[in-house]
């Protein structure tokens, strides 16, 4: 098997190492000035964690607006809890970092986008190596920057 350097998984952790960091400190120390985010993540996710109506409204990709009114941000390892305002029903999730497909901060035009992810929990450790030894598989989890515009008002 010949080794190599895994750039785009790499990149993915970074990235969503980038994201676990600015919302800790936004637990901490609440938003900033205008900044506010659009997190749209994958309802499919065995992690992710929202009321069961939610879950049939949104059956595949969820945005959620962390801007004016959010409570009980709980920035974890592996993910984040927050009750957000939904019709004036206040309802609690769990978002996995994994299950983050895009994540933009509109008022400094920043924003990321991740590619899709495989949820297979069936695969064994023989096949995750046998896929990334492969030369035909392209990388899972690379992050890309995203336009901004599908956001602007």
């Amino acid at each position: 098997m010949t080794r190599s350097i895994e750039y785009g998984n790499l990149m993915h952790d970074a990235m969503r190492g980038l994201i676990q960091t600015v919302l800790r400190d936004i637990a901490d120390n609440g938003l900033p000035g205008e900044h506010h985010f659009f997190i749209t993540f994958d309802t499919r996710h065995p992690d992710a964690e929202l009321a069961d109506w939610l879950r049939e409204r949104y059956p595949e990709e969820m945005t959620i607006v962390i801007q004016h009114w959010y409570d009980n941000l709980e920035v974890r390892e592996d993910d984040f809890s927050i009750t957000l305002n939904f019709g004036n029903s206040p309802e609690p999730l769990v978002v996995p970092f994994d299950a983050i497909t895009t994540f933009v901060d509109p008022s400094v035009e920043f924003g990321l986008r991740f590619e899709t992810q495989d949820y297979d929990d069936e695969e064994d450790e023989d096949d995750l190596e046998e896929d990334e030894a492969s030369e035909d598989t392209p990388p899972r989890g690379e992050a890309e920057v995203v336009s901004l515009d599908k956001f602007r008002k």
